[in-house]
């Protein structure tokens, strides 16, 4: 597994565009107790990431107008955005089930643990840097309806890993996806990388060379039933959208008569 490197431009064996990649290892049983107390031994990391994600926000402010100037992000920049992206997918895989063991406390990737990113730094497109928040609203809108319809049956996925001490394959295969486009949506709005994200359904055996290194996620071949599992969450993620909206503007509504 690798993690985010400064060597700017294309490696041996890569394709034409490289999309960062996801790698968390075959899924494996569970102790029940930490799946049970998952979210309370997370708190301490969720405190972490509040001061990460403050500091990061004014890191891609800075990285945007660097970008713009040199059409690439500067190096500190990279390694810092790259390490936050990092930890933050570590934090979700172990919040969102798909692996037991506890993320460590450090922005440099822990040998052998069992999550990591493989994103690498290249040249960048300015005017793509420039209109980068408007480029990224329909990925965004993809990924947030998936990780709200994940969201909104959380509780059943913690009960069916709770009950057999693992997550079966195929919500394995929709949650590590829904968790590696979220990661792939947060690289591109950070400038991390160029390519656009893709393969929300995952892709064929044969797009990762046998040489290069694999796991359960590289390539992330998905199962009829993986991919139903992520229309439901698309779905979900969607009547919970309109729900909340519908909601919404009857209390303003409500609010509005009852003031007039």
């Amino acid at each position: 597994m690798a993690d985010a490197q400064w060597s700017p431009g294309r490696r041996t064996g890569d394709a034409d565009e490289f999309l960062p990649v996801l790698d968390i290892i075959e899924p494996t049983r569970q102790r029940r107790l930490t799946v049970l107390v998952r979210l309370l031994l997370l708190i301490p990391h969720f405190i972490v990431l509040f001061v990460l994600e403050i500091a990061a926000f004014f890191t891609v402010v800075f990285g945007w107008f660097a970008a713009l100037v040199l059409g690439r992000l500067p190096e500190p920049v990279f390694r810092f955005l790259a390490a936050v992206l990092a930890y933050r997918t570590r934090v979700a895989a172990s919040g969102m089930l798909l692996v037991d063991r506890y993320p460590p406390f450090t922005l440099t990737q822990p040998s052998g643990y069992p999550v990591a990113i493989d994103v690498r730094p290249t040249r960048l497109n300015r005017l793509a840097v420039f209109f980068r928040l408007i480029l990224v609203i329909p990925a965004a809108i993809l990924q947030s309806l998936a990780t709200s319809g994940w969201c909104v049956l959380a509780v059943v996925w913690w009960l069916i890993t709770l009950i057999l001490g693992r997550m079966p394959r195929p919500l394995f295969e929709a949650t590590a996806a829904t968790l590696r486009y979220e990661m792939r949506v947060s690289a591109y709005l950070s400038m991390l990388t160029p390519a656009y994200p893709k393969g929300f359904f995952g892709e064929d055996a044969l797009s990762v060379p046998q040489q290069q290194a694999r796991s359960a996620t590289r390539p992330l071949v998905m199962s009829t039933a993986g991919k139903v599992l992520l229309v439901l969450f698309l779905v979900l993620g969607l009547v919970s959208s309109v729900t909340t909206s519908v909601t919404r503007s009857s209390s303003d509504d409500s609010d509005y008569h009852a003031q007039g």
